[in-house]
């Protein structure tokens, strides 16, 4: 099986927390306003590549973590699932992704929700340009939420990840508590 692929960038920090392994795949309808790959858009600009070469290269990185970007992995929804269950099923890699459809436009669709058994976080909705936001951590506007897929898959409903490394306030709260513990 093949995935329409336009690069992938290794060793990368902005698509997910730590290095990360980024797969950008081509393929997008969304056209989101100021989209920051608009040459993804069009699946045909992208070169097929072999699932189990992009595995390989993931398997051979072992600092990074992985993320599916694009472009919109949910358009070639049953490669990238054969791909992240590879690497879930051979690695500890935590797969973060990226889509601009919501959490519950793939619940409702067979083929795309079966990549989801495979992901830990999905930063999902289309980018708005109106709702753009440079301080948000690892998405572009506020209407992109950053989804727990396997708590959210447990729990039946969405549950936010709540990964922020820059959170010192709650360190310093989690560091008071202890404090006044003793």
């Amino acid at each position: 099986m093949k995935i329409m692929v336009m690069d992938v960038i290794e060793y990368t920090t902005s698509d997910g927390p730590g290095f990360r392994t980024s797969i950008y795949c081509s393929g997008c309808n969304h056209k989101c306003r100021n989209c920051q790959n608009p040459q993804t858009w069009n699946i045909m600009n992208g070169k097929p590549v072999d699932v189990e070469d992009l595995f390989l290269k993931v398997y051979r990185n072992e600092m990074s973590n992985v993320t599916f970007s694009g472009g919109d992995p949910f358009y070639q929804p049953t490669a990238f699932a054969e791909l992240a269950k590879m690497i879930k099923e051979k690695t500890n890699k935590t797969i973060w992704c990226y889509t601009g459809f919501t959490y519950e436009q793939i619940l409702r669709d067979e083929k795309m929700s079966n990549l989801l058994k495979y992901l830990d976080v999905l930063v999902d909705g289309e980018f708005v340009q109106e709702l753009h936001d440079p301080d948000l951590l690892f998405r572009g506007s506020s209407n992109q939420r950053l989804i727990d897929v396997q708590a959210s898959l447990r729990k039946g409903k969405v549950v936010l990840d709540r990964h922020d490394p820059f959170d010192i306030y709650e360190q310093c709260e989690e560091h008071s508590r202890l404090c006044a513990a003793v």
